[in-house]
């Protein structure tokens, strides 16, 4: 009888992270039927939604120690429909449409990326250094795409905000692929408490700041979340190459 109790807590612990990724799912396919029914500004806000339950479900796996294959498996067919196909629909068929042939490619860009972005952390994961990324995030490059789309909405029309979308998907799938470090904030370090209380304390944060304009703040945020990981790959490779450069001289 304990044994059975025992084994059902463990199942439930496993499956609870699951949960979240399967929320993180349902807001991707909703975003997607959104954008076909052409409201898409639901279809930007369930993708954000999307990025909130993929953010607590990593949290949940380490918290509960319930992380498993399975669940690292799962959530990356889940961040490729959330992240890699929603944004490219919302993208498509709100700004690239109006240049079929080359709109559909780069959206097609974006989706391969992410698709690379996602294998390459999967085959990874074990060896890497867990407080960096190593290319940009998926769910960021999504929520940059989601969150542009309500930046630009707040704007109002602008005549080249078409060309400025595609450079933003352009760009977010070459930072996907590349080899640029991005800081993932995580602190394997501490305690399971100290680590909740200080991402408690940066999403309050994060939310007290987005609450001043929201559709302005959340894509500026990602912005700089992207400049940064650039900014600091060129003045690191700056750096190393000034110190060959001085041992030469």
């Amino acid at each position: 009888m304990e044994n059975k109790r025992k084994r059902l807590v463990d199942n439930t612990v496993l499956m609870f992270p699951n949960l979240f990724t399967t929320g993180n799912l349902f807001c991707g396919f909703y975003s997607i039927v959104s954008s076909l029914k052409s409201d898409y500004l639901m279809a930007s806000y369930f993708i954000l939604a999307a990025s909130l339950f993929d953010l607590v479900d990593g949290r949940v796996a380490r918290w509960t120690k319930g992380g498993t294959d399975f669940g690292r498996e799962y959530d990356s067919l889940s961040d490729l429909v959330s992240f890699g196909v929603a944004p490219a629909i919302l993208a498509y068929l709100h700004y690239l449409s109006f240049i079929p042939r080359i709109g559909w490619l780069v959206v097609f860009l974006y989706v391969a990326s992410g698709a690379l972005r996602l294998a390459k952390f999967n085959v990874s994961y074990r060896t890497s250094d867990p407080r960096y990324f190593n290319g940009l995030p998926i769910p960021v490059a999504a929520v940059t795409i989601a969150s542009g789309f309500l930046f630009f909405t707040e704007m109002g029309d602008t005549y080249y905000r078409n060309y400025y979308f595609m450079a933003i998907l352009i760009a977010t799938s070459i930072l996907m692929v590349s080899s640029i470090k991005y800081k993932s904030y995580k602190k394997p370090e501490k305690s399971i408490r100290q680590e909740f209380y200080t991402n408690m304390v940066m999403f309050l944060l994060v939310l007290v700041i987005a609450a001043i304009n929201p559709h302005i703040v959340l894509f500026s945020l990602c912005v700089l979340y992207l400049s940064q990981g650039v900014l600091f790959d060129i003045y690191y490779r700056g750096m190393r190459l000034f110190r060959k450069e001085s041992k030469k001289i």
